[in-house]
């Protein structure tokens, strides 16, 4: 299996022989999982996300996470957010984590748009200060100025989606974790998100993306990990790697 170059300095993200399952019930109520146990049937199954992936992200580097759906991208992306915790190995990250991951998800429904704000990105990490300085970007990136002031739940999925974003890409960040976030929105504002990412990318900070977006991958990121049915089946560049998991989805 091809590798990377041994990385100099200290690196971003460590990921080192992660395993995670997780128990799938059969069963919705306690008259099914007794009427199955009488017929001696499974109640729960363990299915097992990810098994014995490893590797190293240095600081500053864009890495594709390539597979296709049900391959643990997204999972491992949970792992190294602190969202989920493994069941084996060990997850280390240097520095302040941004996860895209489930763009919205710190935002309450009953407050307005400003008190989202400082409510997400506390839960970011970031500071009141850190807010304030810069409140009035994340409002002019969002292009809901008029609504900041409105509860957010009455906005459209839109607004919610571009407010929701733009917190978590101001963030003082060091490491960005990006899922599928960039499918949302109309044209525009997805290619507004993408010049931003571009924009940390030149900056130095350490990206894990995962996308359908091939093209996009390959303009944004040097390296890439395809995953599949949980285990790490190739790990360099990634444009190779975006072949790797096109030819072993065409074989199946």
């Amino acid at each position: 299996m091809p590798k990377t170059s041994e990385l100099t300095g200290v690196p971003r993200i460590v990921v080192n022989d992660i395993r995670k399952t997780f128990v799938l019930r059969h069963t919705h109520s306690f008259k099914e999982a007794f009427i199955a146990w009488l017929r001696r049937k499974k109640l729960t199954t363990v299915f097992s996300a990810l098994d014995d992936v490893s590797f190293t992200i240095g600081e500053g580097e864009s890495v594709a996470l390539l597979g296709y759906n049900g391959s643990g991208k997204s999972t491992l992306l949970k792992l190294i957010s602190g969202v989920l915790r493994p069941n084996g190995g060990m997850v280390l990250t240097r520095g302040r984590v941004a996860g895209l991951i489930e763009v919205g998800a710190g935002f309450h429904p009953d407050l307005s748009g400003r008190e989202n704000v400082y409510l997400n990105a506390a839960i970011l990490g970031m500071t009141r200060k850190e807010v304030d300085a810069n409140f009035d970007r994340i409002v002019e990136f969002a292009e809901i100025g008029e609504f900041i002031d409105t509860e957010v739940k009455h906005y459209s999925s839109g607004m919610f989606v571009r407010l929701a974003f733009s917190v978590a890409i101001h963030t003082e960040l060091d490491i960005l974790l990006v899922d599928e976030v960039l499918a949302v929105g109309d044209a525009p504002f997805r290619e507004k998100c993408k010049a931003k990412i571009a924009e940390l990318s030149s900056q130095n900070k350490t990206m894990l993306v995962v996308s359908h977006d091939l093209d996009m991958v390959a303009e944004l990121c040097q390296r890439g990990i395809v995953l599949e049915r949980g285990r790490k089946v190739y790990d360099g560049d990634v444009k190779t790697a975006i072949g790797e998991m096109i030819s072993r989805g065409s074989s199946k």
